[in-house]
């Protein structure tokens, strides 16, 4: 306790005090006769009241003050107080970072740059009041010092323009490469969202394996905010989905196609009340329209949709078809041409890429490995195509599309190891680089589209300590082996899978990253290439594509840069130079044979 200096001391206090007057005379005089005795009162005027002023010595009071310190609360959840007021809760006036899933770390307040990123409303508004909502709004910027809104790190402009496109949208798909901060730039509108009182309830659907990477950016970027997984067995996720109180939930796709029925009866029966947001990162689990999984994202009750993914065509525009189906029905459909679905998602769509926004990020160095099989794998290859392009030819046409799939799995295999020796010119190779790499006191990722081919990679370089990362991996797991991958400077390769390590992982210390086998789809291995080409990277991202030269992997790179001109088609002004695609006719035509008649 401490007294307050400076108060100033009041003047000396005049005190009036008054004398009363005093009685009135009576005087009696007698007449004579029976005259009545009259008596007469004279009173003598008043004497004016005494007036005395004396110093009086006031004291002025004390004033104290008391520092109390702000304890720290764990918050599991909050309610929305006087929702039907539509101003944001009274607790996000004056929020202090609260303890969610984890400690957010110190938010360095930085006051923003000077630039001005203005909200543009969507085109699709038609009210004058909703468009004029929008254009009359404050600069982003002024919003969040507004709202007392820090972030640990100054974002980048472009991820401003982000947060800005996707702020007044109720359907948008924020398309940026790999890399940019697609999560980012969606907590962040969604924590400006939640403090203007405009969203309360969200839900958030990722791949199982980001869980809880979303909560670990929600406790960066929006750390008074609650975000709660949906997980554990049926009763807990139902007790989980009926509550009121938790403004973000976070679950993954196989949970919300199991609890489609507990999302649409709620657990009383009556239906439970619409989601403010519903946001599918990795949205491309539902580009096929008929999957269990896009019916149960498409029946959610919801009044915005959002979609985040890198690649949002990967083999056909009937992807763009199968998201815009969860976003706004009926906008697009099968039979529209590329350049005028690009022309109709034109708005709805933001697409950048690390090319046209980071010109500062380290460059890519492609190497194109071009390698002859060993002898043993060209006799195996040789005699496995020759058969298996014999029973095609035999089967005319019974021949499927899953029998051509067939070989071409088993040519791919062999490509990589013979079975009967396991000679591998790519592993030749691949130890090279390696030794070169490990003496670099670098850090290498290897992919490979087969969980037999890492495990084989795995027995044949134990003297580089590597690391497993794929889909049998269990997810417990998972985080321990990018920590160890991060941290320990013996475990310098990490050997991982496609469909394990394309979506979800920042892995930007890594400054080599090798294709030992090709995907089919290009975009797949760009989002495998960019978890090392990313902000934050520290240099140059070598990539290694191993192709064996006269084999079916040289005939599927010609697919894949068929595919790349498709995705250039939709999101850019640029005429296609021949049709793209992987049809049945092509499917065949790797191996010369003609595709069967197709039924009636």
């Amino acid at each position: 306790m401490r007294e307050q200096p400076g108060l100033p001391v009041p003047d000396p206090v005049a005190v009036i005090s008054w004398v009363a007057p005093p009685p009135p005379a009576v005087t009696s005089e007698h007449l004579g006769g029976s005259a009545p005795e009259v008596v007469s009162l004279r009173t003598a005027a008043p004497a004016p009241p005494r007036v005395e002023s004396r110093p009086s010595a006031v004291t002025p009071p004390r004033t104290v003050s008391i520092a109390i310190g702000r304890a720290g609360v764990r918050v599991r959840s909050f309610g929305f107080a006087g929702a039907a007021s539509g101003t944001a809760p009274e607790w996000l006036e004056g929020a202090a970072e609260a303890e969610g899933v984890g400690a957010a770390p110190p938010r360095a307040e930085r006051p923003l740059s000077g630039r001005r990123t203005r909200i543009a409303p969507p085109r699709d508004l038609v009210k004058l009041e909703d468009r004029l909502h929008y254009l009359l709004q404050p600069p982003l910027e002024s919003l969040f010092a507004e709202r007392a809104l820090s972030f640990p790190y100054e974002p980048f402009p472009y991820q401003f323009e982000g947060i800005a496109f996707l702020y007044p949208r109720h359907a948008a798909v924020l398309a940026d490469e790999m890399g940019l901060g697609k999560t980012m730039q969606a907590v962040t509108a969604i924590r400006l969202l939640m403090r203007r009182g405009e969203v309360r309830r969200v839900l958030l659907v990722c791949p199982k394996p980001l869980v809880t990477n979303w909560q670990r950016e929600f406790a960066l970027w929006a750390p008074e905010i609650p975000a709660m997984a949906v997980e554990g067995d049926r009763v807990r996720r139902q007790w989980q989905w009926a509550l009121d109180d938790v403004p973000v939930r976070i679950a993954n796709y196989e949970i919300l196609h199991r609890d489609e029925e507990l999302l649409l009866a709620g657990a009383g029966g009556a239906a439970p009340p619409p989601f403010d947001l519903v946001v599918l990162d990795e949205a491309q689990r539902i580009k096929n329209r008929a999957s269990a999984t896009a019916r149960a994202a498409c029946a959610l009750a919801r009044s915005r949709g959002w979609a985040l993914t890198g690649t949002p065509v990967e083999n056909s525009p009937e992807d763009l078809v199968g998201i815009f189906e969860f976003l706004s029905p009926g906008l697009l459909s099968p039979q529209m041409k590329p350049r005028k679905m690009g022309r109709t998602v034109s708005d709805y769509v933001l697409r950048r890429t690390k090319d046209t926004v980071l010109t500062d990020l380290p460059p890519k160095l492609f190497r194109e490995a071009q390698l002859e099989l060993t002898p043993e794998q060209r006799a195996t290859y040789q005699l496995a195509e020759e058969e298996g392009v014999l029973r095609l030819a035999e089967m005319e046409q019974a021949a499927t599309i899953q029998h051509v799939f067939e070989l071409v799995l088993r040519l791919k295999q062999i490509c990589n190891f013979d079975p009967a020796t396991g000679a591998s010119a790519k592993l030749e190779r691949l130890q090279a680089d390696l030794e070169e790499v490990v003496q670099s006191g670098r850090k290498a990722i290897v992919f490979s589209q087969y969980v037999r081919t890492l495990e084989t990679l795995a027995a044949n370089l134990g003297s580089f300590h590597p690391l497993m990362y794929h889909g049998k991996v269990r997810s417990a797991e998972r985080d321990r082996v990018i920590g160890r991958f991060r941290g320990d400077p013996r475990c310098q390769v990490l050997l991982m899978s496609y469909g394990a390590g394309s979506v979800g992982l920042n892995l930007q210390f890594a400054s080599y990253v090798f294709l030992f086998d090709r995907w089919w789809n290009p975009a797949v291995e760009d989002q495998a290439i960019n978890r090392a080409h990313r902000i934050g990277a520290a240099g140059p991202v070598t990539v290694s594509r191993f192709v064996t030269l006269a084999t079916i992997e040289e005939r599927i790179d010609r697919v894949l840069e068929e595919k790349r001109e498709l995705f250039a088609t939709i999101f850019s002004d640029s005429r296609p130079q021949q049709r793209t695609g992987l049809s049945q006719e092509e499917i065949f035509g790797l191996f010369d044979l003609a595709c069967p008649a197709r039924a009636a």
